[in-house]
Parts: structure tokens; sequence; C-alpha cells
């Protein structure tokens, strides 16, 4: 049976059972039955209030009980992977605190000096030792001339060793964390010039601290090596999904959350996402096929094409001066997503096993050592073939029994509750579900080849959760009778059901305090349980608003980086300004505007219906107006900045084409509601 149907019928079921209880209407009318003492009523409704409050609450026998399961599943005695974390540790300081020119802390070890304990009963003993390897920080040497500064930010930073100065991959997501890393190898090994950078892929915690380690006057005579394709999907996933994208990772990354035993831990790949300054510089060198290879500064690499893994540009690199592999973020110690709560491009499980094996076959003879930008480096040439081999059966084997499963007619929602990792890879502490989990990821690879429709005709055009909410409270009845239920489940240790109904209950009427309060208690003690950090901060942050209401303080806010703004070509920003134009509210606008980009070619736009489409290289002879302008006046567009607007753009035609144009713009709200409507 569908796990849907199950859902609905439990619904009706408990639907029927509450109208047999509940007294029927005569035919004029009027219920048939005595009013309840007084007194037992008002004990009814005190008891309710004193179940539900906005308090954190302790973990539940239920919880402590998981807990203690993951002591049984897991050899704890295996300390493999602590050793690795901790090799090589060259300098570090006694605390770890960065802040911006402000004064505020934008990243922070000293936070974290909590883990410095046992597993309290509050956090998946998984996930914790996890934490613990995530708050060793420092300068580490990795091989000789190979360095990495970890713990400075969610990316670990790399120095390689050139002859005259240091070629650094992934320089971290803040300027200052990167700055600081940079300060701290000067410090310990002598300062030298950055001569080389390589970004392995367009997420933003992989380039965004590059100001903090050179200018844009310095990197003008420098190579910066990116793989094909990466400018586009880092504005793709930053500029036109940025606010929605921003917003959830606040969830995904726990930045509303403190750290704490019962706040944020590691999330599996780091300790969470700085706070600081993020800058951009346009790379000037591009990969586009496995086996290039470039010499920077006397250093050789050759460059592994990995494109639609874990980031849609991606790329390895071989050192074999070294007989070093960097393996970007293609195996980095634990279960990664093929797709990422925050949302993102659905990844490719197979390839991803694929490329792993390639390298393999590449590389896995030779490679002495292996280090990525996340986590801790693997030792041994033995060892590392298992642990890449082990990686991409991890991946293939969620693409390949989600396949198995769907071609039998089960929906994504039933696959995620089947699929679970062989013993043997799951046993493995470096292929944990500290990041990505089994369950999502399969539904990520049901999302790949089937869509999100399950086939089933009821679900082409579902209502809005809200009116879905109001009917079934509508069908239900008696909320009271829902929530002690809930309770009673909540007790049992039901807590995915009991969260799943009393969001039911949010949604239909956000002013319930006693559905929140149940909701939140329930989601806590599965953060209190799950092993992937991304899972725990998700469910804390559910909590949390559900509590306290949909946060809203701007230092919560992730970070716009305007130097990605400043980069976008005309293409990007016609794009951009398709997105924020509200078409159904400009249904009725028509336009025909040439751009005369003086710094670029020019472009023909045209609005059909409030529609936003273009063409490079085209004018019209009829246009309703001809806007001269160099690249960077568009923005003054985007911005609907009048003044910017009027000293920098000429206009011949229509003398209010730009008010036209942006009228229907929209502009975001950051904090959107997620747990409520």
């Amino acid at each position: 049976m569908r796990k849907k149907h199950i859902i609905l019928t439990a619904v009706l079921i408990l639907a029927l059972a509450l109208a047999a209880c509940t007294p029927q209407p005569t035919e004029g009318g009027a219920a048939p039955s005595a009013p309840a003492p007084a007194e037992t009523v008002q004990a009814e409704e005190e008891n309710t209030a004193a179940e539900f409050d906005a308090s954190s609450k302790l973990p539940t026998e239920q919880t402590i009980a998981a807990q203690d399961g993951v002591y049984a599943l897991l050899d704890f005695t295996d300390e493999q992977e602590k050793e690795f974390a901790q090799k090589g540790l060259l300098a570090a300081p006694d605390e770890l605190e960065l802040k911006d020119d402000t004064g505020k802390v934008v990243w922070s070890q000293k936070a974290y000096d909590f883990l410095d304990a046992e597993a309290p009963d509050t956090a998946n003993p998984s996930l914790w030792r996890n934490a613990q390897l995530n708050h060793l920080y420092g300068l580490f040497e990795v091989a000789d001339g190979v360095y990495q500064v970890r713990g400075y930010d969610m990316t670990n930073i790399t120095f390689i060793e050139g002859d005259t100065g240091w070629i650094v991959f992934d320089p971290l997501m803040s300027t200052e964390c990167s700055a600081a890393a940079k300060a701290l190898v000067d410090e310990t090994l002598g300062e030298r010039p950055v001569t080389g950078i390589v970004m392995s892929h367009p997420h933003v915690d992989h380039y965004g601290g590059i100001k903090g380690i050179i200018t844009e006057e310095q990197a003008a005579d420098i190579p910066i090596i990116v793989p094909e394709g990466f400018h586009e999907h880092a504005v793709s996933e930053n500029v036109y999904a940025g606010n929605a994208m921003g917003r959830r990772a606040g969830y995904q990354y726990g930045t509303i959350l403190e750290p704490g035993e019962a706040g944020s831990l590691s999330i599996g790949i780091g300790m969470g996402q700085s706070k600081g300054t993020v800058s951009y510089i346009t790379p000037n060198d591009t990969i586009t096929k496995t086996g290039e290879t470039r010499t920077v500064d006397g250093v050789e690499m050759e460059f592994q094409m990995t494109p639609g893994t874990e980031a849609p540009a991606e790329m390895n690199t071989w050192f074999p001066q070294k007989n070093a592999l960097w393996l970007a973020e293609n195996c980095t110690g634990t279960l990664h997503n093929l797709y990422t709560l925050r949302g993102a491009e659905v990844r490719d499980g197979n390839a991803w096993a694929e490329y792993i094996m390639e390298a393999i076959t590449r590389y896995g003879d030779k490679a002495e050592v292996v280090f990525q930008a996340h986590n801790w480096p693997h030792w041994g040439n033995d060892f590392i073939n298992e642990y890449m081999q082990n990686t991409a059966a991890m991946y293939k084997f969620i693409n390949d029994q989600t396949l198995m499963y769907l071609n039998q007619g089960y929906t994504s929602d039933e696959i995620s509750n089947m699929i679970q990792l062989p013993e043997a890879l799951e046993k493995n502490w470096y292929t944990r579900q500290y990041y990505g989990t089994v369950a999502h990821n399969s539904k990520a690879v049901y999302q790949k080849y089937m869509g999100w429709y399950d086939a089933n005709p009821v679900n082409l055009n579902p209502l809005a959760p809200s009116d879905s909410a109001q009917k079934y409270v509508e069908y239900l009845g008696d909320t009271e009778e829902v929530l002690r239920k809930a309770k009673e489940d909540f007790d049992n240790g039901e807590y995915q059901w009991v969260a799943e109904i009393t969001n039911v209950l949010v949604f239909a009427d956000p002013g319930n305090e006693q559905a929140r309060y149940l909701c939140a208690d329930a989601l806590e003690q599965l953060a209190y349980q799950a092993e992937s950090g991304t899972w725990r901060n998700a469910y804390l942050s559910g909590a949390k608003e559900l509590r306290d209401g949909t946060t809203n303080d701007p230092d919560k806010k992730a970070n716009a980086s305007a130097d990605l703004q400043r980069a976008m070509t005309p293409d990007m920003m016609f794009d951009q300004m398709g997105i924020l134009l509200d078409a159904n509210a400009a249904q009725d606008l028509n336009l025909k505007i040439n751009f005369n980009i003086t710094d670029e070619e020019p472009y023909l736009v045209t609005v059909d219906s409030g529609v936003l489409l273009y063409q490079k290289g085209a004018q019209a002879d009829d246009a309703d107006a001809t806007l001269t302008l160099p690249r960077a006046a568009m923005f003054a567009i985007l911005a609907k900045d009048a003044e910017q607007q009027k000293q920098n753009i000429t206009i011949e035609g229509d003398r209010d084409v730009i008010g036209k144009l942006t009228e229907h713009m929209v502009t975001y709200d950051f904090f959107f509601n997620i747990v409520e409507p």
C-alpha cells in the first residue's frame, strides 16, 4: 500500500472515529448532548495548556534508546579517521574566533569548545564524533610542499608550494577567513606571494574568500583556473535562485541557531557557514577536458573533469611530482548530497561513481595521499583505493537501487523509506550520513529520472498546503482531540507522524500555539537523533521558528556577493530582469527596447504580454526607445535606481520606458515563511 494512501486512510479513520463519538444533530439542527461539567472542561483545557509550551525539551526515553543503538551499530574504538584528521598539524592558535571590520563574529571555533566531552543525549553520538574531528583546526602538512588550513571556514584552503609562491586551491567562503588562513601560513612557513589559484567548482564556499588572499590587480597577473561552466553556474546558483537558496541555506547550515549540545553541531563537511564578506574575481583560465595540464610556478597539474557530480562544473587535480590527488568534493569522508537541502540542480549519482572509478584507473596505482575541500586527507595506497571504491559504491548503490525500485512501481516517498546501505558500507566511518542521507539522495535519483510526479492522477495538481490543511481540519473536526492523540503518539516516540499531523494544524491556523509547540517538540527529538548535521539543523531551525516566529534578524541573512553580480554578462542580467518581472501583473505590458551597450554588443529586448525576451546583436527600427549605456549601468535598472539611471543612461524615444519595464519587477523578502504558511 502506498505511503500516502496509508496516511490518508489513517486521517479518515481518525475523522470517522471523531465523528462516531461526536453527538449528531437532530432534524432541527440541535446537538442532543448534555454539556460536560464546567470543572471537567476547565481541567482538560489546563492539562492541554500545561502539555505544550515554547521551551526546548530534554531527550525522551525513545531518543536515548536511539542514541544507544548507534553505539551498538558502530565501532567507536576505530580511530583511523581521527588519526588522519590530526596528522601533520604544524600550527594552530589556542583560540579561533574571526571578526569583520565592524566587530561582528564571522567564524568561531571557540563556540564549539563544548565538544571536548562525551556525546550528550541531545546528539547522535556518530555526528558528535564527526563534529569533534571538524573542531580540529590549524595548518596541516599533507605531503611535501602541500599544506592545508582546516577549520577556518566550512571549506579547507590548500597551499601548494611553487618555485616562488603558493598555488591556492579553493580560497574559502569569506575574505576574513581566507585572510586569517593566509596569515597563519605566512607566520608558520614564511611569507610568499600567491602565484596561481585553482577553484574546483562554483559553490560559494570555494571562491568567496578570494579577495582575502589577492586583489583584483594581482589577479590580472596570475592564472585563476576553473572547470568549464564555472562562471555561468556560479551566477545561476547565487543570483537567479539566490534569495530562496540563501534562506533555505539558513536551515541547512544552522545559521539561525546557536552552537551547543542541543543546538548546531558539525554539518558533516565542516562546522557550518561563515558569515563574512563574499567576493568574486572572474576566472581567466578554463579547463575543458580530462587530461589537460598546467604548470604553474614549477608545479605540474593534470586535471580530471567531473561535471554533474557534486557540482555541474567540477574537476579533480593530479600532482604527478607528489603522487597526490586532489578530489575536490567528489570524495569527502562522508556521504555527500545528490540533492542538497538548500536547493540546487540534482546531481548524477551514476556519473559520480563513474568519475571516482575513472580517477582510480588513472591515478590509483600511484596515489600516496588523497585530499579534498572538506574534512581531512587519507594516506596509504591500499587504503586510498578502498576508500575511493567504497565511496563510488555508495553513490552507485543509491542510483541503481532507486531505479530498481521505481521500475517496480514504488514512489519516491516509498523508496526513501525502503532503501538502506549494505552493512559493509554502513559501518565505514567515511561513508556515514553526516551531510547527505540515503533517504533524500534516493529522492534525488527519482527526481532525476522521473520528476516530481508519481503517476497517481490525484497528485497531478494538489491543493496548496494551506487549503488542504483547512480541509483536513474541517474533516477531522475537533483539533483538541487531534492534539490529544498526537501527544499520545509523541509519548510513544512517533515523532515524524506527530510533526506531520501537527504541521497540518499549523498550516490551517498559524495561530494555533499548541500545535506549533507540539510540532516543535517532535522536530526537536528528530534533530537529537539525526546523524546528518544538515537534517539536525533543519529540524532545529523549524522548531525554533515554530516557537519564536520566523527569524527576521539581518545578521542571520546570507551575504550576497556584489562582486559576483558585477561579473554578470548582459545575457545574465536580462535573464535576471525576466525573473524579477511579475508577468501576471504585467500581462498587458508590450515593449520593444534597443539596448545600445557601449562596452558590449547591442541587444533587442522585447516584452511580450509581460514576458521578457532578448536577442543578442539585434536592433529594431520600430523600438519604443533606444537606451545607450555601459554594461554596469544595467544594474541601475535592476535596482530601480532612478538617479543612477538618469546619470548613466541616454534615452531616445519613450522617456518613461524604463519605468514601464521596472514597474512590475518584484523585490524579495529574504525571511519568508517555511514551517508555516
